[in-house]
């Protein structure tokens, strides 16, 4: 995003005069997340999650780098070189913990993310390829998640990697021999269990590539904001250093304080228990369920439970991947010129007593057994999502009628007043 009053990068050292010069590295960072890149003043507290996912990203790093180093992807031993780290390796226990941990909290960051994102309309023009890359960042997450949670080898590991894998067995014709390439073999084993390790460690490394080139799309139109309106004049911005390096670090202080509380004091809250037993494929659990934030994803899977056409199992793996698929759409779905919730009345309380209610339910559902009436609602819930999004989303788009949008962002902040809008000086001369 380039505007003519950012204020450019002029080194006073010579030190970094010089490397300004050969490599401009300093430049970079200054008109990435310094003085030199200019943002809507108006931006609220919701703005702190994109920030706070890429740190929860760099932890997720960091604590899983750790924690290979003392890992061993063998099925004979894994389960118990997750103990040896927990109780025998310096501070292991902590590693362990802040990273396991640390996935569920950057899953509350991302959908906390997406919802903001989705409520907001910043997936609209300019901003397609950023919430397009943003939905590919998903995908790579989850999939990181999933190879992640078999790695303890625990029952719900193994039996959670049975499962998911078996899924792709529903594809007619090649279902079978893509899930036996998948893990090596005909059930969960030592090719699987290095396959998902190997995986699990590079992808993160993949995620963080594209949340480079996330970064790079965000910077070409410049953010979004509350209102959805484009920025006119300098008066609408403020610098990012030093307005929303404090804003943000306010956020991430009050993410560290919860997070650090799971850490210390609530390690297993968002934990399965059957996951501290060894996996033994002749013992099935009582209830198979994945992790908390594949819940709503889960519930979609099992909403299918009629052979029409095709199976049930297929109509559900089909459904769930759609689920996810569909958000890639969503740009030329809505076609509301207004961006922001806040001016479409019509569309506000679809969101708000439809999509999250639906959302809510399915989280619910696909944490909870597969019996009735958790079944009903899921199927309730499942028809509402795809409903909302391939029905109701572009009807309304349509049809409402939009409140009057403020001229511009300033106007949003300091009211109508003419010489405060315009940016002139208000205060008596002197």
């Amino acid at each position: 995003m380039s505007f003519p009053w950012a204020k450019q990068y002029e080194p006073k050292m010579p030190v970094m005069r010089w490397l300004d010069e050969k490599l401009p590295l300093p430049r970079f960072v200054y008109n990435a997340v310094g003085a030199g890149y200019p943002v809507p003043r108006n931006l609220n507290y919701m703005w702190n999650f994109g920030v706070l996912a890429g740190f929860c990203l760099v932890l997720q790093i960091v604590t899983g780098v750790i924690l290979a180093m003392h890992y061993a992807p063998n099925a004979l031993v894994a389960f118990d070189t997750t103990e040896h780290i927990m109780r025998d390796v310096n501070w292991g226990w902590m590693m362990r913990y802040a990273h396991a941990n640390g996935a569920s909290f950057f899953f509350v960051v991302i959908y906390m993310h997406i919802f903001r994102g989705l409520f907001y309309s910043s997936y609209k023009a300019p901003r397609e390829m950023i919430w397009l890359l943003g939905v590919v960042i998903f995908l790579l997450l989850m999939a990181t998640a999933f190879m992640g949670y078999v790695l303890p080898w625990g029952q719900m590991s193994f039996w959670g990697a049975k499962v998911i894998t078996g899924l792709f067995s529903a594809i007619p014709l090649i279902g079978e021999p893509l899930q036996v390439w998948l893990l090596g073999g005909y059930a969960p084993d030592n090719a699987a269990l290095n396959r998902f390790f190997s995986l699990h460690f590079l992808l993160p490394f993949v995620t963080a590539g594209v949340v480079i080139l996330h970064i790079w799309a965000l910077h070409i139109p410049g953010s979004s904001n509350p209102t959805g309106i484009e920025i006119k004049s300098e008066s609408d911005t403020v610098p990012f250093h030093p307005y929303y390096t404090a804003k943000d670090g306010f956020g991430l202080g009050i993410f560290l304080i919860l997070y650090c509380t799971f850490v210390f004091f609530l390690p297993n809250f968002l934990g399965h228990p059957d996951n501290y037993i060894p996996a033994n494929p002749m013992a099935t659990p009582a209830h198979i369920v994945p992790e908390w934030y594949f819940w709503p994803f889960y519930a979609i899977l099992r909403a299918f439970t009629v052979d029409f056409i095709l199976s049930a199992k297929l109509w559900g793996v089909l459904a769930m991947f759609s689920s996810i698929l569909l958000w890639f759409f969503l740009p030329w779905l809505d076609r509301s010129p207004v961006r922001s919730g806040h001016y479409r009345p019509l569309f506000r309380k679809f969101f708000w007593f439809g999509l999250i209610p639906a959302m809510v339910v399915l989280f619910i559902c696909g944490g909870a057994p597969a019996e009735e009436p958790y079944v009903m609602l899921s199927q309730i819930a499942t028809a509402y999502y795809f409903l909302h999004f391939l029905v109701i989303l572009p009807i309304v788009s349509s049809i409402e009628r939009p409140e009057p949008l403020p001229y511009s962002i300033t106007e949003a902040v300091l009211g109508s007043d003419k010489k405060a809008v315009l940016g002139e000086n208000t205060s008596p001369a002197t």
